[in-house]
């Protein structure tokens, strides 16, 4: 282990320094300059610091100070050697961080215990930050292993409501895509982001409760065949319901309100505004995007920049305004999507 002695003392310091030098396993350096010492300790770290008092250029209070200003030094234990009567400035020393005190003159069998004795703490300190260390690696393996987990249900799941509902999975995907674009512009936290872009895809999940008659119908929806479909968003609400993870709880909110309107004209309960979660006024925008850009029994595709104005037009009525600005400013990503689409497809 790495000791540091600072003495302006010569005669001194060679003392310490062969006292110190004849322990097992430890490795001395002496420094005459306090200044010198600093830049020594600023470049490598070390296991204990013995620094006298007195010194030019800059005194043992001044020193531990830099010292615990300098992270790897933080904990590491620090001796100061002082007259045994100066009781101030010990207490001057403590408040600056000094962990332990020699008397001058410096006993050698004194010396050696509290070497030993610190270093013996600094080695546990050093156990406990290693242990920590791969305690965190290991929680960070584990968590990785689990959102893969998570992740591949949720791909396994969306691919089942794309059987179901005769959708294509680049439908799926991309309103996955959007939704992330758009919480990204918007400059949400990276895990919200991670979920929306995992829950988005299951918006339709509730589609799984319509009768096929009225799923796959080809041409337009009677008044009666409308109002079955729009159950979907209830039934996804209470597929996904009580969930324990925040990914199946934000699922749930997007299935149960994608369909609702900032202007409180939408389905299932007519929520408005701020009432309408964040991820599902977000999702609104991705799906009616992609669905207008995609072909359906009912309609041919729209051309991306017909559809961008829609949802454009839609600002204030239909979709959260803030959602579509962040929409619009994304723009050329979310034009981008299509692009490798078309190309995939050429």
């Amino acid at each position: 282990m790495r000791v540091v002695i600072v003495e302006d003392n010569s005669t001194n310091l060679a003392v310490l320094c062969g006292i110190v030098r004849r322990m097992e396993g430890v490795q001395c350096i002496g420094f005459a300059d306090p200044l010198e010492a600093l830049a020594d300790l600023k470049a490598r770290p070390c296991d204990l610091a013995i620094v006298d008092f007195l010194m030019p250029g800059l005194n043992g209070l001044e020193l531990i100070r830099a010292m615990r200003a300098i992270e790897r030094h933080r904990h590491v234990p620090i001796v100061m050697i002082t007259a045994d009567a100066d009781r101030a400035l010990r207490l001057d020393a403590i408040a600056q961080g000094a962990t332990d005190f020699l008397a001058k003159p410096v006993d050698p069998i004194e010396l050696r215990s509290r070497v030993a004795n610190l270093l013996a703490l600094r080695a546990a300190q050093n156990a406990l930050a290693e242990r920590a260390d791969t305690l965190a690696e290991e929680v960070a393996r584990a968590t990785a292993h689990l959102q893969r987990r998570e992740e591949e249900i949720v791909h396994r799941l969306a691919r089942a409501i794309e059987f179901r509902d005769n959708e294509t999975s680049e439908h799926v995907a991309r309103v996955a895509t959007i939704s992330r674009i758009i919480a990204e512009e918007m400059q949400q936290d990276d895990a919200f982001v991670r979920v929306l872009a995992l829950a988005a895809p299951l918006h339709d999940v509730g589609k799984i409760g319509v009768p096929d008659a009225i799923l796959n119908k080809p041409g337009r929806l009677d008044p009666d065949e409308r109002a079955v479909m729009q159950q979907h968003a209830v039934i996804g609400a209470e597929i996904l319901a009580d969930g324990d993870s925040d990914l199946v709880r934000m699922a749930a909110a997007v299935a149960a309100n994608h369909h609702e309107r900032w202007d409180g004209k939408g389905y299932p309960r007519g929520l408005s505004k701020l009432e309408i979660p964040l991820s599902a006024r977000i999702t609104a925008i991705a799906d009616v995007f992609d669905a207008l850009c995609s072909v359906r029994s009912y309609k041919p595709a729209w051309p991306v920049e017909v559809a961008h104005q829609e949802i454009l037009r839609g600002s204030g009525s239909h979709f959260d305004p803030e959602c579509v600005a962040a929409f619009d400013r994304a723009w050329p990503r979310i034009v981008a999507l299509f692009d490798q689409t078309l190309d995939a497809v050429a």
